[in-house]
């Protein structure tokens, strides 16, 4: 997890959500949803909603792409993104470049598996964070998440090697059980290779008033089969920088 999208892909499901029906979810809504483990697609997430909320007559999902979009990228996704002008512009980041570099640093490939727009990853991932053509699987170019393709594709890549026994450990951090459910698949098509699902709940959770609602959403992560939840994006650097113990 890179980027805060609490006020952008979520802001634009309430947004779209709201276009149709005039009712808008509470982020608690999308939180429950996205906890079932398959509405990892925003536009399909956004559809779900209005159909749960008994709308009527349902939007053509095309219809509904374009409206979402006119939130998210407020102008042409294919588009010079000077342009937009949408909810896309207000997604902190909560890593940096240098982050990257020390895991790069530590021996550890890194690569994205996105469920964004490719415009949108592309966006955050070689303008704001300045990182030159990194690896990266988006929308469109693997089945969505859980389907385990993409991840599959991207490890197979990082590790240079067939995956399997031989092959170095995969760990993938997500914050959705989607992610978790998406290792947890990629366990069953291949035998032996090793996998490490991580979670960290999403930044509208984090805060010291949200303890309430983030436990629960972390025991989602654990019962989907998280083998660690983490603080942090950052955390991956500690985990995996760490030295090991000493035999005894």
């Amino acid at each position: 997890m890179i980027r805060d999208v609490g006020g952008s892909y979520r802001r634009a499901i309430v947004e779209t959500v709201r276009h149709y029906s005039g009712w808008a979810p509470e982020p608690a809504a999308i939180d429950a949803l996205k906890s079932e483990g398959c509405w990892n697609n925003d536009w399909q997430a956004s559809l779900e909603l209005l159909r749960r909320h008994g709308a009527s007559p349902m939007p053509p999902f095309e219809d509904l792409v374009e409206v979402f979009s006119g939130f998210y990228f407020g102008g042409d996704p294919a588009g010079d993104p000077r342009l937009w002008r949408g909810f896309i512009g207000s997604e902190p980041l909560l890593v940096d470049r240098p982050f990257f570099t020390d895991l790069s640093a530590a021996g550890i490939a890194w690569g994205f598996l996105s469920g964004a727009e490719p415009p949108s990853a592309r966006f955050v991932l070689e303008q704001r964070l300045g990182l030159a053509s990194p690896p990266l699987i988006a929308m469109g170019e693997a089945p969505d998440k859980p389907d385990p393709t993409g991840l599959l594709a991207l490890a197979a890549s990082l590790a240079g090697v067939p995956l399997g026994p031989a092959a170095p450990p995969v760990a993938y951090l997500g914050d959705t059980v989607a992610d978790v459910e998406t290792v947890q698949r990629a366990r069953g098509r291949v035998a032996g290779q090793r996998f490490q699902a991580l979670a960290v709940a999403p930044p509208h959770l984090q805060g010291a008033d949200r303890l309430a609602e983030r436990l629960p959403y972390e025991e989602c992560l654990r019962r989907a089969g998280a083998d660690r939840i983490l603080s942090s994006t950052r955390q991956v650097l500690e985990l995996f920088s760490a030295p090991s113990p000493p035999e005894s």
